[in-house]
């Protein structure tokens, strides 16, 4: 995140921090058997508030619990996430850095262990450890081991039986859906994400390494679970009790950038006993960097672009103050307006978590990334529809900063050169002599003369691909009516996909455009056709609010209960999404409100699952849902 950032960026950060944890029950758990039972594992697989966290059970179940005020979790391993204490070594197995949560013996000086040999026994029992969840946090004195209670936990451990799960994308590596497996070994997914995988050998024979954590990922679900080790339970930090955020006394936390500003002799001085100077470190000078860390002496880790790190003196740093990126949220009264010119987030990890739930990321978007474009559309649940690199994509509000208002303002700047720069740089084209790329462009901006000069070419494919979509699917989401007549007439073809497996409809979906979803449906288009998640234009929808585009669809006839990938209906996302406009429609055109999902839900339990732990805060709501349901 950037330097600067508001207490609800800092929870934004807190919140990517904490995504594949692998967690346990917590002190105030009252969800009965969901996880399993007693000592059953799951991973944290997004943050819906600062109170609220999504956790996928190994066993399949996935649900909403509490992070803040009451705590329903504790962390089991943070190993997963990526957090390491650098600088530190496991005095027992030698592990070094060490990831996760840092174990450090109050009575011996310079001792650690690691989660795996605190757990396992090691060192004496009747030592007071200081439990250091990540660098810089405060340490939390804990009762000797000797005198508290171990419990065992379950979940993928070497020994399960598995299947696919909820994340599932490797084809039929397992043979097929419903086929089984055994986990062999819990490995690392990547160097920078230990403990976050099983290595499983399937039973048709196929061996493979798959996410357990990583990422908040969950690629297999148990079917028999298996023992993993025994742990201190009382002693795991509770999910979300730190707080957002991991700031030093000096201001600094990570995540700031920051700049070496002082002269060369001074930080030279200034970093004797904080790490030193060596001459490796003359990159740092005129380069901005990352803080990625903060060890228990308070000084500071950046990284650098060269993908090197090098520990600071925090008072020879600089923070670096960024614009905040605003968002179009109705706490903050609706910022952003059609016509804003926007600059596209350039880091790409960042923008690839930030797209999850709003419109997902696809490597087509990867050259928008650090471009400006403009907002074409703002919908229902705030996401913004920008036209930039002459195509048009689905952001979170969080992946843009605003750069000029719809009247041609320039915040902080009163001048017309930068607005005019802006305008340039966003409309400057560049000819490629590419006649499909040129007719995919002129489709999504909706040049329908240009189009159609296009297509009168001899070398031109009316279902060419560029940018990863046809004309036809860039014109359906940007709602170009008259440029899709013309692509229909020159026989483009209505059920060719793009690599997630969507068709036209689904970007008509995608788009909000019941208009063109009409049309389409009369060209023949197969209105329940499904993409790789097996998702309908119906299911896209309703996820994104579009209600519009549902009545639409199922006034043509759309099936109304076919299910996704995790066994989920239009109904079930209705619910989860707690749309009673949407609900009321979908009941209207006989969905099925037994079918049950992957995890055994049927409609009337998803809405009881949903509304378990906001039941206290919005008890109107989760009654009149499950009445609803009841009733038909």
């Amino acid at each position: 995140m950037e330097a600067g950032a508001s207490t609800g960026t800092r929870t934004t950060r807190f919140m990517m921090e904490g995504v594949g944890a692998r967690v346990i029950r917590g002190p105030e758990w009252k969800w009965g058997k969901q996880d399993g039972g007693e000592g059953h594992v799951g991973t944290v697989r997004n943050f819906e508030s600062p109170e609220e966290v999504v956790v996928v059970w190994d066993n399949g179940t996935a649900a909403n619990y509490r992070c803040s005020g009451a705590f329903d979790l504790r962390i089991l391993d943070s190993a997963p996430t990526g957090v390491k204490h650098d600088g530190t070594m496991c005095d027992t197995c030698r592990q070094q850095p060490i990831f996760g949560i840092r174990w450090k013996c109050a009575e011996c000086g310079n001792y650690d262990l690691c989660s795996i040999c605190y757990h396992g026994d090691k060192h004496h029992l009747r030592h007071r450890f200081f439990r250091i969840a990540t660098p810089g946090s405060e340490r939390v004195l804990l009762e000797p081991r000797r005198k508290s209670k171990k419990i065992g936990i379950r979940g993928i451990f070497p020994g399960a039986r598995v299947v696919r799960g909820v994340d599932w994308q490797w084809e039929d590596q397992d043979g097929g859906n419903g086929r089984r497996g055994k986990v062999n070994e819990i490995q690392d997914w990547s160097a920078a994400s230990p403990r976050s995988a099983a290595y499983v050998i399937w039973d048709n024979g196929a061996k493979n390494l798959y996410r357990v954590g990583f990422e908040g990922m969950a690629d297999l679900k148990v079917v028999s679970d298996a023992k993993g080790q025994t742990v201190y339970r009382d002693h795991l930090p509770l999910l979300g009790e730190q707080g957002p955020g991991r700031t030093g006394p000096h201001g600094l936390q990570i995540g700031d950038q920051v700049n070496v500003d002082l002269e060369l002799e001074i930080v030279q001085s200034l970093q004797h006993g904080h790490g030193g100077w060596t001459d490796g470190m003359f990159e740092c000078l005129g380069t901005t960097g990352t803080v990625v860390g903060i060890d228990e002496d308070h000084d500071i880790v950046v990284s650098y672009p060269s993908g090197n790190r090098w520990t600071f003196n925090p008072a020879v740093l600089t923070k670096v103050q960024i614009p905040v990126p605003v968002t179009s949220s109705s706490s903050d009264n609706q910022t952003f307006a059609v016509g804003d010119l926007v600059q596209i987030c350039h880091d790409i990890e960042k923008i690839k978590f930030l797209q999850r739930g709003h419109g997902e990321w696809a490597e087509a978007m990867a050259p928008t990334l650090g471009k400006i474009g403009r907002v074409q559309q703002i919908y229902h649940d705030g996401d913004l529809k920008v036209e930039v690199c002459s195509t048009s994509w689905t952001y979170n509000p969080q992946a843009v900063t605003k750069v000029a208002s719809s009247d041609g303002s320039v915040p902080g700047n009163s001048s017309g050169e930068r607005l005019s720069a802006l305008l340039k740089k966003l409309f400057e084209t560049h000819v490629s002599g590419d006649v499909n790329e040129e007719l995919v462009k002129t489709a999504a901006n909706g040049d329908a003369t240009k189009c159609e000069e296009c297509l009168k070419r001899p070398e031109a494919d009316v279902n060419g691909v560029f940018a990863g979509h046809t004309a036809l699917q860039a014109a359906s989401q940007n709602g170009h009516l008259e440029v899709i007549k013309i692509l229909l007439r020159y026989s483009a073809d209505v059920e060719m996909e793009d690599k997630d497996g969507d068709r036209a409809v689904h970007h008509a979906a995608f788009g909000d455009e019941p208009g063109v979803m009409a049309l389409l449906a009369g060209a023949g288009a197969d209105l329940n056709a499904r993409n790789k998640r097996r998702q309908t234009a119906l299911h896209i929808a309703v996820n994104k609010g579009h209600a519009g585009v549902v009545r639409t669809l199922l006034e043509l006839g759309c099936h109304p209960s076919l299910q996704d990938s995790e066994g989920d209906t239009p109904l079930h996302d209705a619910i989860s999404k707690k749309r009673d406009d949407m609900l009321a429609l979908l009941l209207d055109h006989a969905a099925d409100i037994t079918l049950t999902n992957n995890n055994g839900f049927n409609a009337l339990h998803h809405a009881a699952l949903r509304g378990n732990p906001r039941e206290e805060k919005h008890p109107g709501e989760f009654k009149k849902v499950v009445q609803f349901l009841a009733q038909v």
